[in-house]
C-alpha cells in the first residue's frame, strides 16, 4: 500500500513508521475482497459490503442507517482488562483473523493531533488513559454534545499470523458536532475532550464512547486514531506504530446531520464524498470504512480492522 500523502492544512503529525506499496488496479471482485479485509464485517454479504464502499449508494437521511451498513464490532472487554487477561474470541474477532491481510492504510496525523508533535500534548496528562471520551479531563471541564457514538478498533499483527495485539495502545482523537478541535480552536483551547487513550484487552480490542463528529469543509467525516505498540509509549509519546483514520457511513452522516446540533455539517459534507475527499479519495477509503449501526436517535456504533 502506498503511504497517502499529508493531505490535511496545517502541521504535519507522527510520520508514519512503515511505508507500504499498494496497487489501485483491480477488479470488483478483488475491491469487494479486500474491503471484507481492511473492515470487521458482521453478517453484510457483499451487496452490502458494496453499499458501504460507496457513498452514494448507502442511502439518505429517511432511510434507516441498519439497513445500509453491517453489523459493528462486537464490544470488547472492560477497558482496564489486563491485555495478558484471557478472552474468548468473538466470532467476528474470529473471522477478522481469518480474512486478515491488507494493512491500514497510514495517513496524516492532520493540524490538530495534541500529541506533542506539534505543541499541545495531551498524552502525558494525567487522566487520558480512559474509555469516555466526551468529556474534559482534569482541570477542564466542559463535554461534547452531540449524537453519541461508540466506535472499536480490533488490532491484528500481519506480521505474527495476524494474532490480536493485546496491549497495544491506540490514541484516538476527533472534531466536535461544530468541526473544531479541542487544544487548538480559539474557543478551546483549555478542553481536552474526544481525546483518550485505551489499551487493547486479550481480544485486541479498544473501544471509546464519544460523540458523532461533525462534517467540517474539505473533509469527509472521519475519526483520527494512532497505534503504539503499549500503553508506556503511547502516554510517553513514543514512537507510533501507525496513524491512520476511520470514515464513518454516508447513510450514519445523514442521519445524523438531519438532527438539532449539526446543522454546520451539512452543506459541508454535501460538498465532500469519500471518493473527493483528499484523504480517503485515492481508494475510496475501502480500508478504512467503518462498519456501522444505530440511529440519530438511539446512538451509533462502529467497527473496524486495524492491521499492522
Amino acid at each position: 500500500m502506498s503511504t497517502h500523502p499529508q493531505h490535511e492544512s496545517g502541521p504535519e503529525g507522527h510520520q508514519p513508521h512503515p511505508d507500504h506499496d499498494r496497487g489501485l488496479e483491480f477488479d470488483l471482485s478483488t475491491m469487494l475482497s479486500r474491503r471484507s479485509l481492511g473492515l470487521v464485517l458482521g453478517a453484510g454479504g457483499a451487496a452490502a459490503a458494496l453499499a458501504a464502499c460507496t457513498p452514494g449508494g448507502t442511502g439518505s437521511a429517511s432511510q434507516p442507517a441498519s439497513t445500509a451498513s453491517t453489523t459493528a464490532a462486537s464490544a470488547p472487554a472492560s477497558s482496564s482488562a489486563s491485555a495478558s487477561a484471557s478472552a474468548t474470541p468473538t466470532p467476528t474477532l474470529t473471522r477478522a483473523i481469518a480474512e486478515c491481510g491488507v494493512e491500514i492504510p497510514q495517513e496524516t496525523a492532520g493540524p490538530y493531533p495534541g500529541d506533542g508533535s506539534n505543541g499541545p500534548n495531551v498524552l502525558e496528562a494525567s487522566g487520558v488513559v480512559r474509555k469516555d471520551i466526551s468529556s474534559s479531563f482534569g482541570t477542564a471541564s466542559a463535554t461534547a454534545e452531540g449524537v453519541p457514538l461508540t466506535f472499536t478498533l480490533t488490532l491484528l499483527d500481519n506480521a505474527n499470523g495476524c494474532t490480536p495485539m493485546a496491549g497495544a495502545a491506540v490514541y484516538a482523537w476527533h472534531c466536535d458536532r461544530d468541526g473544531k478541535y479541542s487544544m487548538y480552536d480559539s474557543s478551546l483551547n483549555n478542553e481536552n475532550y474526544l481525546r483518550g487513550v485505551q489499551e487493547a484487552d486479550a481480544n485486541g480490542q479498544v473501544t471509546f464512547t464519544s460523540i458523532f463528529p461533525g462534517a467540517y469543509s474539505g473533509r469527509w467525516p472521519h475519526i483520527h486514531f494512532e497505534v503504539f505498540e503499549s500503553m508506556n509509549n503511547a502516554t510517553a509519546a513514543g514512537q507510533v506504530l501507525a496513524v491512520s483514520q476511520i470514515a464513518l457511513t454516508q447513510a450514519a452522516c445523514d442521519d445524523v446531520y438531519a438532527t438539532a446540533g449539526y446543522e454546520k455539517s451539512i452543506a459541508n459534507v454535501r460538498r465532500t464524498t469519500l471518493q473527493s475527499d483528499n484523504v480517503f479519495g485515492d481508494d475510496g477509503g475501502i480500508y478504512q470504512l467503518a462498519t456501522m449501526t444505530g440511529s440519530a436517535a438511539a446512538g451509533y456504533t462502529a467497527g473496524l480492522n486495524v492491521t499492522l
